[in-house]
């Protein structure tokens, strides 16, 4: 099997398996904004980054996990620490995103200093979890 049919291979078994678990969240959260939810009901946002960070810590141990068939064992230790990382980076650079939409578009997602470092730490705190109990079949 050529290179770029496994890494075909590997999005596609990625994507089937976990890609769920973000998606999910993002909607939840579109439509929060939508129905001006994080508005009217504040504390909405802590769940909601907690459980983003727990689906983005999911897709990425899932795409570890896939990657091996390519890249060969990937000691579990490892998997742990490169899924948190990233999960990490992500959570910046969706603060960054919220910056970035209030400032062009008017919007009112990032509600100071202290909001957007709690909601980093709870995108942290929900891949930490999901690092402790996760357990694969």
């Amino acid at each position: 099997m050529s290179n770029k049919q496994q890494l075909v291979n590997w999005v596609i078994a990625t994507l089937r398996e976990s890609a769920w678990a973000p998606l999910s969240v993002i909607g939840f959260y579109f439509i929060g904004l939508i129905f001006h939810l994080y508005q009217s009901f504040p504390p909405l946002d802590i769940p909601t980054h907690f459980m983003g960070g727990v689906a983005i810590a999911y897709f990425y141990r899932s795409a570890i996990r896939n990657s091996q068939k390519i890249l060969g064992d990937v000691p579990l230790s490892m998997q742990v620490l490169l899924a948190f990382t990233c999960t990490g980076t992500t959570t910046i650079l969706w603060e960054y995103y919220e910056y970035l939409f209030d400032h062009f578009f008017g919007t009112h997602m990032v509600r100071g200093l202290e909001d957007t470092l709690l909601d980093m730490f709870l995108g942290l705190s929900g891949a930490l979890a999901l690092s402790v109990l996760y357990r694969r079949r």
